[in-house]
């Protein structure tokens, strides 16, 4: 079946005719707590955290890089053969040609919430500093986008920068430094924004769903319910927004042009963090409640489960290295980066 196909269970099913149903407002009935909103969970809603880690059954597997602290966020390039890993107050920025050399530590306004390279920068998410670090790589030169709020996540689109800002319930578009546009409307948090076959997709935790933004436009068009707790969200090489639901453990793709859930399917254990590797077509997901990671392909009409490799304590971070394959999982315990060669 060619990628994006419809997973063929019943469990599956049952959850596409609920995401069509939310899309028809008016041929529902139904409603969720008070609001009458057929997207929202629950009457007052609360994200969905990653479940806490019990002590490791088993040693991780490959190689233990030791930090500073707490990991946050990771994110591998492979132009600049560079591994990027947030920390309290600093993003340390690795050669992964040689993992055992000191890293460059960049100094950052707090904690970085997210790590992601676009457009050939690495940009650093400072929800708690209203700022989006723009660092170039590897000389780790930083310069700072000033945002009005939290931003929870970033992405560059050609000459702009699209930033979500979280409790501002806003996408916001800056050109260079210069705020052009701010989208809102549906939201009830933004805290991630991506870019998937050439169309625009937020992720709103709080509401856990996913909406379509018409970035020229200026407007937030269609939503769709993501689960019952996403936490996560990649785009995949197939057009497609892969999103974790954490409280029902389970990863769903959904195509972006329309935003149609394609894929449902089960993830036990305490799914939380989330990659893609494009050229080998694998999601690798984190299981912190098992301190466990999973490669899936993710080519067919439904994941297919392809390595499980014990981890560190609470991984509540992934990425992956395109070039080799490498796996980095990141402990939100301390015990710093993990380097898994599948």
């Amino acid at each position: 079946m060619r990628p994006g196909g419809l997973v063929r269970s019943s469990a599956t099913v049952g959850t596409a005719v609920v995401v069509t149903c939310a899309l028809a407002l008016s041929g529902c009935s139904g409603k969720q707590g008070d609001s009458g909103d057929t997207l929202q969970v629950v009457a007052n809603p609360v994200a969905a955290t990653a479940p806490a880690s019990p002590p490791p059954a088993a040693a991780p597997a490959g190689t233990v890089i030791g930090t500073p602290g707490e990991v946050s966020a990771v994110a591998a390039d492979p132009a600049t053969g560079v591994l990027a890993v947030a920390v309290p107050d600093a993003v340390l920025l690795y050669r992964t040609g040689d993992l055992s050399a000191a890293p460059l530590r960049v100094p950052v306004a707090g904690r970085a919430e997210q790590l992601r390279v676009s457009g050939g920068v690495l940009l650093a998410s400072l929800p708690a500093a209203g700022q989006v670090a723009r660092i170039a790589l590897p000389t780790g030169q930083v310069s700072t986008l000033a945002v009005a709020g939290q931003p929870a996540g970033a992405v560059v689109d050609g000459d702009r920068t699209l930033v979500a800002v979280r409790d501002r319930k806003a996408v916001d578009v800056f050109t260079g430094d210069r705020l052009t546009r701010s989208i809102q409307g549906q939201l009830y948090s933004a805290d991630d924004v991506l870019q998937a076959g050439g169309n625009t997709v937020v992720l709103d935790e709080l509401r856990t769903a996913v909406f379509s933004v018409d970035v020229d436009g200026g407007t937030m068009a269609e939503g769709l319910r993501a689960g019952d707790g996403a936490t996560h969200a990649v785009a995949d090489s197939f057009g497609r927004v892969l999103v974790v639901d954490t409280r029902t453990g389970a990863l769903l793709a959904f195509s972006t042009g329309p935003l149609l859930l394609r894929q449902r399917y089960p993830v036990p254990g305490g799914a939380y963090g989330l990659a893609y590797d494009p050229q080998r077509a694998l999601a690798w997901v984190t299981l912190t409640g098992r301190n466990e990671v999973v490669g899936f392909d993710v080519r067919g009409g439904e994941p297919v489960e392809k390595y499980r490799f014990p981890t560190v304590r609470q991984p509540n971070s992934v990425t992956v290295e395109e070039r080799s394959g490498r796996v980095f999982v990141g402990s939100a315990a301390g015990e710093g980066v993990q380097v898994i060669q599948p």
